[in-house]
């Protein structure tokens, strides 16, 4: 039985744990948090950082592990491939999956070799941040350059602005820098999705439209992506052509990457390419759409399997549907209480993951971290999806009592997660007094 190493053991990483629980794998999970939810469903947990990659080394080491894997984690990479190619085991190369999950070393990056990026400038200093914001020009966006999940992202206007957002943003990066960059307006929607080489070659792209709702306080947080893209295939074709001259400059092999880009002008802006597989179900989205199982090939990538059913399964990809991944979420905080889902609507669920229990405290939107929960949905046309994701709390609403709001008593619903083979169920939980 082979043992796969696995970092972090939250909700995301839950698929993937059992996925390769049943490959027959032997899984054992790390991170520093017991409680997380994965952790209940590997072999063998043990309560180390998956950024302390000197430790998850020794780690390894003494479990003999035959592979090692950061499943939807940009945090974890780093620490996946220095294991990895220390051990000798499969993975990516150490110094260039540094340079893909720090914003400033990739930025340093495309602008070396010739790509489109915007102008920025990082800093750990704010004041080295006011005396240098004169050379960019507003407005500008401000980013943690080693967080992951739009944590820390504000729009800045002016130095005010710089003033007041830049404690918040540097607290969700771990080396205390940020980047502060100009705007890239965009054509059509911004380009989200997973991919996939082998041997350095880039064999699958799953695009996605990338929805983001631009009335709430986290207009840069996304909300949603949808399948397929709709940009034209000229311009399909000449973003594959861009990743893999990216691919091929930093010696990228065989693995999943998860893509934010922009198009404007018929010309090609990377905002991030994640050496790991996409959050919010992305991958699970992408094989009912595609039939591709990005999350199959990730493991055995990792173990040095074979990918042979996985080149099968892309030769035969056509598309199935039109699908979507929405992130429930709450523009308020408060107590949870619940989710209502329109009955037009139901019977194209195909997944509900819901992390939040009733009662449950929650903080508004501001990142992944206060996601709720992730549901994905089919539709009969793109036009159907879009009309969805414009106007999802038609459709999708979840239910919040405000702090020290008032009474109400309602019957709830507690929705579990569920295979993608099965459609939703509701399973009664309590009734609820607020």
């Amino acid at each position: 039985m082979k043992k796969l190493l696995m970092l972090g053991g939250s909700h995301f990483q839950i698929p993937a744990i059992q996925r390769a629980k049943d490959m027959g794998i032997y899984v054992i999970t790390c991170d520093y948090l017991p409680k997380n939810p994965g952790h209940k469903y590997a072999d063998e947990y043990h309560n180390i950082s998956t950024t302390d990659k000197e430790a998850i080394l020794d780690l390894a080491k003494e479990l003999k592990i035959d592979g090692i894997l950061a499943y939807a984690s940009d945090p974890a990479a780093p620490s996946a491939s220095f294991v990895a190619e220390k051990l000798g085991l499969k993975g990516q190369p150490y110094k260039s999956v540094e340079i893909l999950t720090n914003k400033a070393l990739f930025r340093e990056f495309l602008h070396q070799n010739g790509f489109n990026a915007p102008k920025g400038i990082s800093f750990s200093i704010l004041k080295e941040g006011l005396e240098n914001v004169s050379k960019l020009n507003f407005p500008l966006i401000l980013k943690p350059v080693d967080s992951s999940g739009s944590k820390g992202v504000y729009r800045i206007n002016s130095k005010e602005d710089l003033k007041r957002y830049f404690t918040s943003a540097i607290k969700y990066s771990r080396i205390k820098k940020v980047i502060l960059e100009e705007w890239i307006s965009y054509d059509g929607f911004q380009i989200a999705g997973d991919g996939f080489s082998i041997d350095g070659n880039l064999v699958f792209c799953g695009f996605a439209n990338e929805h983001f709702n631009n009335n709430s306080n986290s207009p840069f947080v996304p909300i949603c992506e949808s399948f397929p893209y709709i940009g034209d295939q000229k311009i399909q074709k000449l973003v594959k052509s861009e990743i893999q001259k990216i691919l091929n400059l930093l010696e990228l092999q065989t693995g999943s990457y998860n893509f934010d880009i922009r198009i404007k002008d018929n010309k090609v802006y990377f905002l991030e390419i994640g050496p790991r597989n996409g959050g919010n179900l992305i991958p699970q989205t992408i094989k009912l759409a595609y039939g591709v199982d990005l999350v199959e090939a990730s493991i055995r990538a990792s173990l040095g399997m074979d990918l042979e059913n996985f080149k099968k399964q892309i030769k035969d990809s056509k598309l199935n549907g039109y699908y979507a991944c929405y992130v429930l979420h709450s523009e308020q905080s408060g107590i949870f209480k619940g989710i209502d889902i329109a009955n037009d609507c139901k019977k194209d669920i195909e997944s509900l993951q819901i992390f939040s229990e009733i009662n449950d405290e929650i903080s508004a939107f501001s990142g992944s971290n206060a996601t709720l929960g992730i549901a994905i949905f089919k539709s009969n046309s793109i036009e159907t999806m879009h009309h969805r994701i414009q106007n999802i709390n038609k459709f999708i609403k979840v239910k919040i009592t405000p702090m020290g709001g008032g009474r109400s008593l309602v019957f709830y619903f507690f929705y579990h997660h569920i295979n993608l083979k099965s459609k939703i169920f509701y399973t009664p939980k309590k009734e609820c007094a607020a």
